[in-house]
């Protein structure tokens, strides 16, 4: 039984919470809303973890002069690597998890029961405030569970306290279907907070040297009618984006937030952690700009303030054009990697971490760079990405590609001649007018909003949901480009996955020209896993 959480204890917890991850790796990956075969929540964390071990692998337990304890030392080392080497949203989740940790308890002599509830405390207002619109039944309920258990147990006992803050957090994640109808539909947990209550069963090992065998729980049926949540991307119902970095005290920061919550949404406000005065960066989408830099001043003092229009280009653009800018293009398969790069683009291969992506934004050399993802959990680390570029003085924007033919729309229009921002409002614009579509065969059994599934079925989905289900692939292809058209269009993109049988964009192809002859076909090798065919309506 360990008494304190020291350096050595931390270097065990991350080495054993990574082996424990791996074991679930597979696990975590299948708790997927949809029953396609692309689930990698258990992959990312997996990764994410992988590169907190080698931060504190290469520091061989050297500590600065001054500054935080050992065992803070360790602790900031291992949120700092989970950051840089975080993929996907349950990774930057993860990352700002560890982050708050590390903060509240660097200082501190001895990390003990209330310690921990307290850096459990911590954690979980570092991730809440990283999510611009937190959502209940995701890994925040569950790490805001365990810190609520933890602070209720009122004791210095650290074993005991880790031991109640990973029950409560296995009890929380069993009601994540209650709270997420998607969950409850899928009949699975959250895959996020699976992932952070392997990690605290590995905190419990460390303190206590036994193994908690505790399987992923069983969804239960509902007590209550499954509560509504909103989504956590951004609406269109805001026309601008307003970004500054503020010098301001955390209690002003408090009010700024729920100043600008009721302003607009997409809000992240993410500091440096310095007390009693940080620089907090401020981002949000607004209709009223000119009350969202009020609220800075309110705050503190705004700085680098950046508005970006995202719709109206009538206008003529009201500033020099800035040389030196690059596009950073996330791509998963061969064929899409080369039609990126044909267009000028910075390829970076698919689900990357966070500092991948920070070094080929620094590698293009450009002062400006925007990245597309091309997918929503990469958007994640994208935005973490566009964070820590800030700190090498490059501005950077994240157009939320959600596939790769969005983001050739968005490459197609970008003219070097247009200021900065003004170019990547026309390339969202272009991505957001992209339709896009994706075929795959089901890798398990499930109820969709198009009607049951089994495995091997083919499934067409539109803008991320199931809208047709089909035994041919070919037939089922051709039908969902029907389906598309039939909302209008005049270009369709067709990306063939590695798995695609020869002539499959061929057969489309031919049907296209018969049922709508006066719209016009691309139709390339994309190489993509999984999805033997991408497309995109234009």
């Amino acid at each position: 039984m360990l008494d304190t959480l020291d350096a050595a204890a931390v270097r065990r917890w991350c080495a054993s919470g990574l082996a424990a991850l791996k074991r679930h790796q597979g696990e975590i990956d299948q708790l997927n809303v949809y029953p396609v075969p692309d689930g990698d929540t258990g992959t990312n964390l997996v990764l994410t973890l992988t590169s907190a071990q080698q931060a504190l692998a290469m520091d061989l337990d050297t500590l600065p002069d001054s500054g935080p304890t050992a065992h803070g030392h360790a602790l900031r080392l291992m949120a700092q690597g989970a950051l840089l080497g975080a993929r996907g949203n349950s990774g930057v989740i993860l990352s700002q998890i560890l982050r708050g940790f590390a903060d509240q308890v660097a200082g501190v002599p001895a990390v003990r029961g209330r310690e921990l509830a307290a850096a459990l405390r911590s954690g979980t207002t570092a991730a809440y405030t990283a999510v611009s619109r937190p959502v209940e039944g995701t890994v925040l309920t569950v790490v805001a569970a365990a810190a609520a258990a933890a602070e209720g147990a009122d004791s210095d006992d650290l074993p005991t306290v880790a031991g109640v803050a990973a029950r409560a957090a296995a009890e929380a994640l069993a009601r994540t279907p209650e709270q997420l109808p998607a969950l409850a539909r899928a009949g699975v947990v959250d895959a996020g907070g699976r992932g952070l209550c392997v990690l605290l069963d590995a905190l419990v090992e460390v303190l206590t040297g036994e193994r908690t065998a505790r399987p992923a729980p069983t969804p239960r049926s509902a007590a209550r009618p499954a509560a509504t949540v909103a989504r956590e991307t951004g609406s269109d119902e805001y026309a601008y984006e307003v970004q500054f970095l503020l010098d301001a005290p955390a209690e002003a920061v408090a009010g700024l937030r729920r100043a600008l919550d009721a302003l607009g949404d997409s809000l992240v406000v993410v500091g440096d952690g310095r007390e009693p005065e940080g620089t907090w960066n401020v981002h949000v989408h607004v209709n009223d700009v000119g009350a969202a830099v009020e609220a800075g001043v309110a705050a503190g003092r705004p700085y680098r303030i950046s508005v970006t229009r995202f719709a109206d280009q009538s206008e003529s653009p009201s500033g020099p054009v800035v040389a030196g800018r690059a596009a950073v293009v996330v791509a998963t398969g061969g064929g899409i990697a080369d039609l990126f790069a044909a267009e000028g683009a910075t390829v970076v291969p698919g689900n990357p971490s966070t500092g991948e992506l920070l070094d080929a934004v620094r590698s293009t050399g450009a002062a400006r760079v925007v990245v597309l993802p091309n997918d929503a959990n990469t958007e994640a680390v994208a935005s973490a990405a566009a964070r820590e570029a800030h700190r090498y003085g490059i501005k950077v924007s994240v157009v939320p590609t959600r596939s790769p033919v969005q983001a050739l729309a968005a490459l197609a229009v970008r003219d070097g001649d247009r200021r900065f921002e003004d170019d990547v409002i026309a390339m969202a614009e272009a991505a957001g007018a992209c339709r896009y579509a994706e075929v795959c065969h089901a890798s398990r059994e499930a109820l969709t909003v198009a009607g049951p599934c089994r495995p091997g079925d083919v499934l067409a989905l539109v803008e991320g949901e199931v809208h047709l289900i089909g035994t041919d692939l070919t037939d089922t292809c051709a039908a969902v480009v029907d389906r598309m058209l039939g909302g209008g269009g005049e270009m369709v993109t067709l990306l063939a996955g590695v798995d695609a049988p020869a002539g499959l964009t061929d057969a489309v192809r031919a049907h296209v020209a018969r049922r709508w002859p006066f719209v016009e076909v691309h139709a390339y090798p994309g190489g993509q896993p999984f999805y033997p065919l991408l497309v995109g309506i234009e």
